[in-house]
């Protein structure tokens, strides 16, 4: 099969207890929103996994050195950041991750601040650790989503914590390097310590688009920062519960692995199996999706600017729109579009109602009848 007709192919998620698809199991609902794709991982990923299960054996197991050498490298290789295996800190998933940064990295009560919009629980991590949540508000600049400055230095004055998401999820911004280090002056003038979610930094949509992990930025970035990266995203893993953070300040690694301590659970073998192998053998997979997904993009922002009352700024990374609904003046656009058949994220959950985020990790003829649907809704309404 060649690599265009693998993310063509559609897959029956139904029956498989798929969190995705079975929101609308027996309704005649598309389920976009959570974001998982519906493609197939790569096959280097379940050859490695066959490979593993015919040993026999799953007991406790560490970390296999070989993943920290392949993530090593990965980092060298992609953004000339030379990182050590010490600074590694495997978790089962970046949400965790986020919350024991929450907890680890601010004192109680202290002031953490995360963009707005953002993934939700960039928000509810703060709320759930009892500390205070200070926002940020991205703002549309040139057609573009970008963090407001002013406001973050504003906020900055009673912060400890800043919560980065690069690429921005949602929005898809890939932060430039001027941006971020902009954004590191103040982390600096303010003393600020830094979690940088990155999950998305894989998934770069303009081939003219690069990723720079804030911690790259210098030496005082990388005393200062936590960057939460994953397979899962990427490779369609994240079932298998394999994420890390890399963490180059002894003293914010050790505060960070206390706080995990006896509460976080170790990652399960298959997990690390399948998290080697993709960042292993994994990139022209990659590479091929990235095209299929760049045509999603390409259809669905040209559809989408043909629809009366609905806007969508241009994608740079990630699966995700961030679809402006606040024209049509519903109370609930994502109510009103899981009636007509395609199921969304509501913005809502992200810090802006009058949004909808639409995952297009799916096959072109998935999109087509998503889009088709939006269209008649909006025709009749």
């Amino acid at each position: 099969m060649s690599m265009r007709n693998l993310f063509d192919t559609p897959v029956d998620r139904l029956q498989t207890a798929s969190q995705k698809w079975d929101r609308y199991q027996g309704q005649d609902i598309l389920p976009m929103w959570v974001a998982d794709t519906d493609f197939r991982a790569p096959q280097a990923v379940m050859d490695a996994l066959h490979q593993r299960i015919s040993h026999g054996v799953f007991g406790y197991t560490l970390a296999p050195e070989s993943l920290n050498q392949t993530i090593i490298e990965r980092m060298a290789r992609l953004y000339d950041w030379q990182i050590e295996a010490d600074w590694i800190v495997y978790l089962p998933g970046l949400v965790c991750g986020l919350n024991v940064a929450t907890r680890s990295l601010a004192s109680e009560g202290a002031g953490v601040i995360t963009p707005v919009p953002v993934y939700p629980p960039f928000m509810s991590s703060v709320l759930l650790s009892k500390r205070k949540l200070l926002k940020a508000p991205m703002l549309l600049i040139d057609g573009r989503w970008q963090l407001d400055l002013d406001e973050l230095r504003r906020q900055a004055v009673d912060a400890e914590l800043l919560l980065l998401c690069n690429p921005h999820n949602p929005g898809g911004t890939v932060y430039t390097r001027d941006e971020l280090e902009a954004i590191r002056a103040v982390a600096e003038e303010f003393q600020l310590t830094v979690c940088s979610d990155d999950i998305h930094c894989d998934l770069l949509l303009d081939e003219d688009a690069k990723h720079v992990p804030f911690a790259s930025l210098n030496d005082d970035a990388a005393q200062r920062t936590v960057t939460l990266m994953a397979p899962s995203k990427t490779f369609n893993i994240a079932g298998l519960a394999c994420s890390f953070a890399i963490i180059p300040n002894p003293e914010l690694r050790q505060k960070f692995i206390r706080a995990k301590r006896g509460i976080v659970p170790d990652i399960n073998l298959l997990g690390y199996t399948a998290a080697e192998a993709a960042y292993r053998d994994g990139d022209e997979w990659l590479s091929a999706q990235l095209d299929y997904l760049r045509g999603n993009r390409d259809r669905l922002q040209q559809a989408i600017a043909g629809m009366p009352g609905l806007s969508l700024a241009h994608i740079e990374a990630t699966y995700l729109a961030w679809i402006d609904a606040s024209e049509l003046q519903l109370d609930c656009p994502h109510q009103f579009f899981e009636k007509a058949g395609v199921g969304l994220s509501p913005g809502r959950d992200f810090g802006a109602p009058s949004f909808i985020r639409l995952n297009f990790g799916c096959t072109h003829a998935t999109l087509e009848q998503a889009i088709k649907r939006m269209q008649v809704a909006l025709a009749e309404r």
